[in-house]
C-alpha cells in the first residue's frame, strides 16, 4: 500500500516553498510519495495574471527535479473541475494507494469556499502546514469550527492511514518565505522561460511504483 500526500494548486509558478512543504510533509506524515496536482483552473482564483497550464505544469516539473515528488496533470486527463470530484476518482484508479490532502494554513483559512468542503474532508485525511501569517485566520476560519474536533495530535502524524474520518493534523516546520506572488511580481513573464514546455516527459519518483492507469500520469 503507497501512501501518497496530495498538494493541489495553480503552480503559478511552482517554487521552493512547495518543495520544502512536500519533503516536510513526506518526513513528518511517513509518505512514500508527494503527487503535485497541477490544476487546469482554480475557480478560486481569477483567470487575470494565470500562465498557461503547460508553463505551469512544466515549472512543477523543474522544481520537482530529484525528489519523490510526482508531477500530474491528471486533473485535466479526468477534467475535474473541483477536488471532491478528483478525490472521488483516484481510489478507484488507484486502490492500493492510500491518499492524504496537504494544505498551507492560507487554504485553510477560506477551505468553507471550496466545492462541497465538508465532502472533501470524509473523503481523506487533511494535513495543514503552518504558514506565518495565516495560522490566525486559518483557526477563525468556519471550516476549523467544523474540524476542531477531528484534529489529531502532531505525534499521531504517521497513523492517519487508521484514523476515521474527517482527520486533520496541524504540522509545523521552518517554512520557506517564497511566495508565488512576489515571483510574478518581479518577473511578470515568468512563463516565457517554458516557452517549449509542450513534451516534457512528467517527472518520475525516486522509487518507482506499478500504477493501475499509469496513462493518467504520464505525458
Amino acid at each position: 500500500m503507497k501512501r501518497i500526500g496530495l498538494l493541489g494548486g495553480s503552480f503559478n509558478p511552482a517554487h521552493r516553498g512547495h518543495r520544502r512543504l512536500s519533503l516536510h510533509a513526506l518526513r513528518a506524515l511517513g509518505l512514500d510519495e508527494v503527487w503535485w496536482l497541477v490544476s487546469p483552473g482554480n475557480p478560486l482564483k481569477p483567470d487575470k495574471g494565470m500562465a498557461p497550464f503547460p508553463a505551469r505544469l512544466a515549472s512543477a516539473r523543474k522544481m520537482a527535479r530529484h525528489a519523490p515528488i510526482r508531477v500530474s496533470d491528471v486533473e485535466a486527463r479526468l477534467r475535474t473541475r473541483y477536488t471532491a470530484d478528483t478525490l472521488a476518482r483516484l481510489p478507484r484508479l488507484y486502490p492500493k494507494h492510500r491518499f492524504i490532502w496537504l494544505m498551507g494554513a492560507d487554504n485553510l483559512a477560506q477551505f468553507h469556499q471550496w466545492r462541497d468542503w465538508r465532502r472533501i474532508a470524509r473523503q481523506v485525511p487533511i494535513a495543514v502546514i503552518a504558514r506565518p501569517g495565516y495560522d490566525a485566520r486559518a483557526h477563525a476560519s468556519p471550516a476549523m469550527s467544523w474540524l476542531r474536533r477531528a484534529v489529531r495530535p502532531a505525534g499521531q502524524a504517521k497513523k492517519w492511514t487508521s484514523w476515521r474520518l474527517p482527520g486533520l493534523v496541524l504540522l509545523r516546520f521552518r517554512p520557506d518565505p517564497t511566495s508565488a506572488t512576489a515571483l510574478r511580481a518581479a518577473d511578470p513573464v515568468w512563463h516565457r522561460h517554458f516557452s517549449n514546455a509542450r513534451g516534457i516527459p512528467i517527472s518520475t519518483p525516486l522509487v518507482p511504483s506499478p500504477q493501475p492507469r499509469t496513462d493518467l500520469l504520464q505525458p
